[in-house]
């Protein structure tokens, strides 16, 4: 049983993945891709109405997590955000939990460090 963990966790290296299954990649600068217009409109627009929607905020040490109504149309609005967020932040992960139906989502970004004072003042979640 030990030789079974100790080829899997030398499998799992080899693969280019740490023994937390998590890809080993290069640190992505905290910026975002979108021109200050772009993100001007972002926040006008689609940061706007997830603000809007914010059930309950929650720090953590490498983010934050929001609750929201676990909608259609929130869940729909949330996954979208997250679709396009990722391409022009590349450094966050994010993790969207959705309840039983009627009760509520849960959307959490996170990163490296610098990365929940970029939410805070440059996404203004």
């Amino acid at each position: 049983m030990k030789q079974s963990f100790l080829l899997a966790s030398l499998l799992i290296s080899l693969a280019g993945y740490s023994q937390t299954s998590e890809p080993m990649t290069k640190k992505a600068p905290i910026t975002c891709k979108l021109t200050t217009p772009e993100m001007q409109q972002r926040k006008a627009t689609v940061i706007a109405s997830l603000k809007k929607k914010i059930v309950f905020k929650k720090e953590l040490p490498n983010g934050l997590s929001y609750q929201f109504k676990g909608t259609d149309a929130n869940i729909d609005e949330l996954a979208n955000f997250i679709k396009t967020e990722r391409l022009c932040c590349d450094f966050f992960d994010f993790s969207l939990t959705v309840k039983r139906v009627g009760t509520s989502a849960l959307l959490t970004i996170t990163g490296p460090k610098g990365a929940k004072d970029f939410i805070k003042t440059e996404l203004d979640l």
